[in-house]
């Protein structure tokens, strides 16, 4: 896969796609990592005199305009963080966008309206989508990947549009690749991976293929009351979302396999997030009716630590619970400290985990790698293919469509 440090991009236009998804509370960006990351391919197209016409998606509007979906807030903390000006299109392939690409000059940058207000973006259609990509693709020279966190969906602006033009990887992508091959290739042991969070029944797939690398899986989250209703164990009005026969399978497999997969033995529960009452700590298998798991408990925050600290290498994807609230923040905050602490080579994957450890007060530097790709680095790590890096890996177009 070649890297812009391959290509001359000095006076064309460069269509680079990022993953600028951030999360956006009462129109503020809650968290700016993913522009963050994204900076070092910015800045060295711009320095390197090209015309940089950004985009990306956010969000998941119905394929229309949608002002709460718009990245005009986003547009705004790109330009403070680059220290320049910058164009905003209010389109992304309509006359907005045509006229900032046209008033578009070598080394500045102009960023699109949200992909996803166009229905050809994620469209399974290939006809629909291939025009969509059409449309993209006439707007430049050459295209840049950049959006790691995208790289596995089948979109006209991560797939089909690397078809079309010249193509290349930004730094971004490198180095999530290059992270991820740490996971995979010749890892260092013990090699232990926590998992939690929600979005559950996205996370599961994956718990087969680590039970194949991986010496100890350590559940939290969401994800453990899955298992332990699986187990046939109350987990009282618990949030639910994954297959429990998957689950089953999981832990037989895992029984099989000599493979240590650890449920937590305790859990703080409480009648719901916004219940004021005290936190109640309980055993795994004793999670009263009427109450929900919103963290793990000391216990298990212990046993996890004792495990990450003789650990080699750490992929940690999901937070242990309700971080947001700090009644709930203690078992996310422990497994960062003992993450954070490790020796070993430490990924934290997933926009939720990233978003987690940078509100509890941990810099990206206190982990060997942040990763912006939540369900990205996990169909990674499944061994799929990704739609988005297949097609930055492909030989360049024979002919340009018109």
């Amino acid at each position: 896969m070649r890297t812009i440090d391959d290509l001359d991009v000095t006076g064309k236009r460069v269509l680079l796609r990022l993953d600028l998804n951030v999360p956006i509370q009462n129109g503020a960006i809650a968290d700016d990592g993913k522009i963050r990351a994204c900076l070092p391919t910015v800045r060295a197209l711009l320095d390197r005199r090209a015309a940089v016409i950004a985009c990306s998606h956010l969000g998941r509007p119905p394929g229309a305009p949608d002002a709460r979906f718009s990245l005009t807030p986003v547009a705004e903390r790109l330009a403070r963080l680059l220290g320049q000006q910058m164009a905003f299109a209010a389109d992304t392939v309509g006359p907005g966008a045509a006229a900032a690409v046209a008033a578009l000059t070598p080394g500045h940058l102009v960023l699109l309206e949200n992909l996803r207000f166009n229905p050809g973006e994620t469209s399974q259609n290939d006809a629909q989508r291939g025009k969509f990509a059409d449309q993209l693709a006439a707007l430049a020279d050459i295209y840049v990947g950049d959006g790691f966190g995208a790289v596995h969906r089948k979109h006209a602006s991560v797939y089909d549009v690397a078809r079309r033009l010249p193509h290349a990887a930004g730094y971004l992508i490198q180095t999530e690749t290059a992270a991820l091959q740490l996971l995979t290739n010749d890892v260092a042991r013990p090699y232990v991976v926590v998992l939690g969070g929600a979005k559950v029944a996205d996370k599961l797939p994956v718990v087969g293929a680590l039970l194949d690398r991986a010496d100890q899986v350590l559940i939290g989250g969401a994800m453990a009351t899955t298992f332990l209703a699986a187990q046939g164990l109350p987990v009282g009005t618990s949030l639910l979302d994954g297959d429990q026969e998957a689950a089953r399978g999981f832990l037989a497999k895992a029984a099989a396999a000599g493979v240590e997969l650890l449920l937590p033995s305790d859990l703080a529960v409480a009648a719901s997030r916004d219940d004021v009452r005290p936190v109640h700590i309980v055993a795994s298998d004793a999670i009263p009716a009427g109450q929900m798991v919103l963290d793990i408990g000391p216990e298990t925050a212990r046993m996890f630590g004792s495990w990450l600290a003789e650990a080699g290498t750490i992929f940690w994807n999901g937070p242990m619970g309700v971080y947001e609230i700090p009644r709930f923040a203690f078992g996310t905050l422990a497994v960062a400290r003992a993450v954070a602490g490790s020796s070993g080579f430490t990924m934290v994957g997933g926009g939720d985990t990233a978003a987690a450890v940078r509100q509890l007060g941990f810099a990206d530097g206190d982990f060997g790698h942040v990763s912006t790709g939540g369900g990205a680095s996990l169909e990674y790590l499944e061994g799929r293919e990704l739609p988005g890096l297949a097609a930055l890996e492909a030989d360049d177009p024979v002919s340009v469509p018109a």
